[in-house]
């Protein structure tokens, strides 16, 4: 069994730290995201901003994946690699991507995150797909705030899923979220559905990466050829949101949102609190 890693205050800190550099990348991939763009130029983009902040990529070279982020257009689910392809007005784009940064004993500390740019003229449909998988994400991480188990993160991803729209959208199951903090994938893993086995017990100290992703058809996928990409197998559209969320000792914070996820968890009733200096 894979060990879970539990984090002190001070190194939870330094995550915070590496997610929020990966939210400004991700802002500034988002803000480039348009009609004539190269996936590319989104990556160079991302990279840029990494080295403003002097952090490194936790996506470039692991297992030799070739850039920064993955941007995955339309019908490809996650790990689409960046590259000559243009965006086109209608299109929706998952950019998925992460920072590092090192604290004093030279021990790296990983942020995570992606988003779904919708570029020009996008229908209401892909608005939609957006819209609901983000929202999704939301009530998993809330549903951390006070849940006893890892499991009941994906119970509530699924349970606002199914509430608010039947059985509108497939949530894929073949990817799931993790642990992460000094590895990008780390256990536990954090399912997006709903599943008998709940899992670990939550605990302080444990941080924990959030990432369901949604499909307007079938949840079956396949790889191609570039032995990265995947895409859904009966072409319907996908989307991917994804935050990496802390556990400290007084709450919970969003590692990779600016104000730590409070103006959007007051929504859903849940007050986050800093990590202690």
């Amino acid at each position: 069994m894979r060990r879970i890693e539990y984090k002190t205050d001070a190194q939870l800190a330094h995550m915070a730290r590496a997610g929020i550099i990966t939210s400004r990348a991700l802002d500034a991939a988002v803000a480039a995201a348009a009609p004539g763009v190269s996936t590319a130029e989104l990556d160079r983009v991302f990279r840029g901003v990494l080295a403003e902040h002097g952090a490194g990529s936790n996506f470039l070279g692991y297992y030799d994946y070739p850039a920064t982020v993955c941007t995955s257009v339309n019908d490809e689910v996650v790990h689409g690699i960046p590259g000559e392809r243009t965006l086109s007005d209608g299109d929706m784009i998952s950019i998925d991507g992460g920072a590092t940064v090192q604290d004093a004993q030279g021990k790296t500390w990983h942020g995570d995150s992606a988003r779904t740019a919708l570029i020009g003229n996008v229908s209401a449909a892909r608005r939609e797909l957006s819209e609901i998988t983000r929202a999704a994400l939301w009530h998993g991480i809330a549903a951390a705030a006070t849940a006893k188990k890892v499991g009941e993160i994906g119970f509530a991803i699924e349970h606002f899923v199914r509430e608010e729209t039947g059985d509108k959208y497939g949530i894929i199951e073949d990817f799931v979220g993790h642990g992460i903090g000094t590895s990008m994938h780390m256990a536990p893993d954090v399912l997006n559905y709903a599943a008998r086995d709940l899992g670990p017990r939550l605990k302080k100290g444990m941080a924990l990466a959030i990432e369901p992703m949604l499909t307007t058809g079938g949840i079956e996928t396949i790889t191609l050829e570039d032995d990265w990409t995947i895409k859904t197998v009966d072409g319907g559209d996908a989307c991917q949101w994804e935050h990496s969320i802390a556990i400290h000792s007084e709450g919970i914070w969003v590692l990779t949102a600016e104000d730590g996820g409070a103006s959007e968890l007051s929504k859903l009733g849940v007050t986050v609190k800093p990590i202690p200096a």
